[in-house]
């Protein structure tokens, strides 16, 4: 975390330990740096597991392996390495990922399939087996550390800790969320986004626990960007110890399901949104609303070519209410439109409407509403119902500067 902190960035919450998820820290030394860069999660037996992952084509070994064995269940520890993704390192680079796995499950006795492993960091070198190995072993023996410590380890160009936190009755009993994350560029997810760990105590089946992780993953997740580009190592798992001692939750109807739902969807809305202020070089969080689109998922799609435009990003930065740049990024999405239907606001006021700009429109509120960090654009597309908000950053030549020097 090397690069100035983003003016955005939120101070470290007080995560509440979890019963039966003990995190540590240690050092591999993947990079020449001055820090821990490895993270090492040890779970209850019988903890339950569930994940999304990137799409990515070109995705790391840690990504192929954690997909298959996600669909057993059953976790009893993660590792995630900092400073090297692992990623376009064939054979050489699933080797590495192999040997963590059986060191770690052979620690506690457990099948490698119940150990979850990541990388994170330059693309194309492969996890050097021997700092991988003495990483584990000194993570293994390591005192217990707190979150915020484990946040600190999975970063890479990120330049403030990322944690959130939420609790929810389940039949009577308080099940507790603590969860972290790691991001800021190459942010464009189609499942997740970066590394993201969410750890509660909460008894659930996991079949169910991936059908309310991958929808609030959707939800969330899937409507952030930085830059357009969507990771090789796009990981976010949920772990679920069932330790707090409630009636295990099976299905959508069972009690305490609904409010284990939406403390889940919660935790993933501060995560993402957390990424979004720590985009490289940001200084704007920017939410883009849709409304009047064909479907939701239509709304989504425009959405995400309006926060994706770099014309967009840069108009927002040097503050500038160009809300043609808006009618471009709706037009080019390739979802329907109705030029002559289209409304577009910024702040809450709005500059056009039904295809034309408003006679009396007043720029200076607009004008004053892009001079914050907190910035919204609002587009009603005038034909249904489908509605969708997407966040984004504004583009600045602070993102230049860090992406072009990061392998250095």
């Amino acid at each position: 975390m090397s690069h100035a902190i983003s003016p955005l960035a939120s101070p470290f919450p007080a995560l509440p330990a979890i019963a039966g998820a003990t995190p540590r820290v240690a050092r591999a030394r993947y990079k020449e740096w001055d820090r821990c860069d490895l993270t090492y999660v040890e779970l209850d037996e019988n903890t339950a597991v569930a994940g999304v992952f990137t799409r990515n084509i070109c995705c790391s070994s840690e990504v192929e392996l954690g997909r298959l064995n996600v669909k057993q269940g059953r976790a009893r520890a993660l590792i995630v390495n900092a400073g090297n993704s692992n990623a376009f390192t064939g054979y050489r680079g699933r080797e590495a990922v192999e040997q963590i796995m059986d060191q770690v499950a052979a620690h506690l006795g457990c099948a490698r399939e119940q150990v979850f492993v990541s990388s994170t960091g330059v693309i194309g070198v492969p996890l050097p087996k021997d700092k991988a190995k003495e990483g584990v072993d000194n993570a293994l023996t390591a005192a217990p550390c707190s979150w915020e410590d484990a946040a600190n380890t999975i970063g890479t160009t990120d330049t403030f800790a990322k944690g959130a936190t939420a609790t929810a009755i389940v039949g009577g009993q308080t099940v507790t969320f603590s969860a972290i994350i790691k991001g800021s560029g190459m942010i464009a997810p189609d499942m997740a986004t970066m590394l993201g760990y969410i750890f509660t105590d909460a008894a659930i089946n996991p079949a169910y626990l991936q059908e309310l992780l991958t929808k609030a993953a959707n939800e969330t997740f899937n409507c952030i960007t930085v830059d357009s580009d969507t990771s090789t190592s796009d990981t976010v798992l949920a772990f679920a110890t069932g330790r707090a001692g409630n009636t295990i939750i099976n299905c959508e109807g069972c009690e305490g399901a609904d409010a284990f739902a939406a403390a889940l969807s919660d935790v993933c809305r501060q995560l993402a949104h957390l990424v979004v202020k720590d985009g490289e070089g940001a200084q704007k969080f920017i939410a883009v609303s849709v409304t009047g689109a064909v479907s939701d998922e239509s709304a989504r799609k425009i959405g995400m070519a309006i926060a994706n435009s770099p014309l967009v990003k840069t108009a927002i930065a040097g503050e500038d209410a160009n809300w043609g740049r808006i009618v471009m990024a709706v037009g080019k999405a390739g979802e329907p439109a109705d030029r002559d239907k289209l409304s577009i606001g910024f702040g809450g006021v709005w500059q056009a409407k039904d295809g034309q700009p408003l006679p009396d429109y007043d720029e200076a509120p607009v004008a004053a509403h892009l001079k914050g960090q907190e910035i919204s654009i609002e587009v009603d597309i005038g034909l249904g119902e489908g509605r969708a908000t997407v966040w984004t950053c504004d583009l600045t030549h602070g993102y230049i500067s860090i992406n072009a020097d990061y392998r250095s």
